[in-house]
């Protein structure tokens, strides 16, 4: 009987160990994607995009010149300027909060730090220069255009590059931890199983002993035991259950789609400032023009396209999309994104983010034909204009378009993370440290009597 008794006490004890292992890997994982991957993404890539923005600006600023017609519009761009410098800072500081511990992440972004200064005195240079030479729309000074340049390399050759491999380095470290949590729900439920039918087991051999040799048919204290058992188990099981469905919500449904939309809201703005940079230096135009269909395709790649037959194969595999939303022909991040539309609101979110993202590439080839037929003012004017229609107002419908369909998941991830926090917070683990002493107890209080008549 003691033999037994030990049995069933260790039994318990591992069972209780087990489930408190299980659930506590679970809630790390979802804690780890909800709390810091997921936020730490969405500020770097905001910190991405406020940069390519400032340098969107900064392009722009030269492209007005001293023309009195765009006096309105280079007020409204410095303001722009500045909202987003102001906003870069502001990631800057809470990206570097995020990234404590992360030895990878913190050399990223001292990096930002260390280059960011650099980068605004020269874009100031560039300013004042140009302030100076009083020149014309679209054909900024010699001096000012030779400071922009090596504000913008500098962008794309330090900062940008460093703000990636934050993003990179969070989304290594995700996929690592829910390989694992998912493999360790997986075999942790059935540790649960296996640990709990043995402390059933137990009692039942247990109880059969002093039912046997006591005549007593029921031993209410190990009767209370088995059911605290039975229902510590069924309640386990559940919550393993529901940690490995938020799990998958989070990381697979969510931020799997969060960090897409990120880095193709991201994407987007280096395309607007490869546009403005096209248009500011002449002798680099070729390689921004490139350079913008480069990010073109990876933000939907069209397999096979050109930058002058893009366009069209684009609209033609939309159309078969919109047909039928399970056929997507092209690629990228908006591809990957409708593959993995999942929450309510999704697909329509997504579907006005491929309509803009049309609007916005038909704009670009009108930018580039202007500027071909020698009408750069207009060229300017069309890039730059914020009237509907014009490429700056439908860049606006798409970064907005970009900002719903990554709120849907978002949102969908907090309420991934949160349902688990709920399930596995401190009065859960409380409940359970309760029922497994009250268990303990109540061994202990079942077979006390039985020995004490062997004494």
């Amino acid at each position: 009987m003691r033999g037994l008794t030990g049995v069933c006490l260790a039994a318990l004890l591992t069972a209780g160990a087990a489930t408190a292992t299980v659930l506590g890997g679970a809630r790390d994982g979802t804690d780890t994607i909800g709390h810091r991957a997921a936020p730490q993404v969405v500020r770097s890539a905001d910190l991405y995009f406020a940069l390519n923005d400032m340098d969107a600006q900064a392009a722009n600023l030269l492209l007005f010149g001293a023309d009195p017609d765009f006096a309105a519009a280079r007020g409204q761009t410095l303001d722009t300027y500045e909202r987003s410098r102001i906003r870069a800072d502001a990631d800057l500081q809470r990206v570097a909060e995020a990234v404590v511990g992360d030895p990878a992440g913190q050399r990223a972004v001292q990096t930002v730090i260390g280059e960011l200064g650099r980068y605004e005195g020269r874009v100031a240079r560039a300013q004042l220069l140009e302030e100076q030479a009083a020149a014309p729309a679209g054909k900024p000074s010699a001096e000012a255009l030779a400071a922009y340049r090596e504000a913008t390399d500098l962008l794309r050759q330090r900062l940008l590059p460093a703000v990636d491999e934050v993003t990179a380095a969070n989304s290594a470290t995700v996929e690592r931890i829910y390989g694992a949590q998912r493999g360790g729900l997986g075999s942790g439920r059935w540790w649960m199983l296996v640990t709990g039918l043995l402390v059933l087991v137990a009692l039942g051999v247990l109880q059969r002993v002093l039912a046997v040799r006591f005549r007593r048919v029921v031993n209410v204290p190990l009767a209370v035991t088995t059911l605290l058992v039975l229902a510590g188990l069924v309640t386990g099981l559940t919550l393993a259950s529901r940690a490995d469905h938020q799990l998958v919500v989070a990381k697979s449904n969510a931020y799997d789609s969060v960090i897409a939309l990120g880095r193709a809201r991201a994407v987007a703005y280096d395309l607007n400032a490869d546009e403005s940079r096209y248009l500011t230096d002449p002798a680099r135009a070729a390689a921004y023009e490139q350079s913008f269909f480069d990010k073109t395709q990876s933000f939907a790649r069209v397999d096979g396209a050109t930058p002058g037959s893009y366009n069209g194969r684009l609209a033609a595999l939309a159309d078969s999309h919109r047909a039928d939303h399970a056929v997507i022909g092209f690629g990228g991040f908006l591809g990957d994104e409708l593959r993995n539309i999942t929450f309510a609101g999704e697909q329509e979110a997504a579907e006005r983010v491929l309509a803009a993202f049309q609007a916005y590439q038909r704009d670009d080839r009108r930018i580039r034909e202007f500027n071909a037929q020698g009408r750069l003012k207009e060229a300017v004017a069309f890039n730059t204009g914020l009237a509907a229609g014009q490429s700056n107002a439908d860049f606006g419908l798409l970064a907005t378009a970009l900002d719903d369909v990554q709120a849907v998941n978002q949102h969908a991830l907090d309420r991934a993370t949160a349902a688990t926090d709920d399930d596995l917070d401190a009065s859960t683990a409380a409940v359970g440290g309760a029922v497994l002493a009250a268990a303990l107890t109540l061994v202990a209080l079942g077979v006390r009597p039985r020995l004490r008549e062997f004494a």
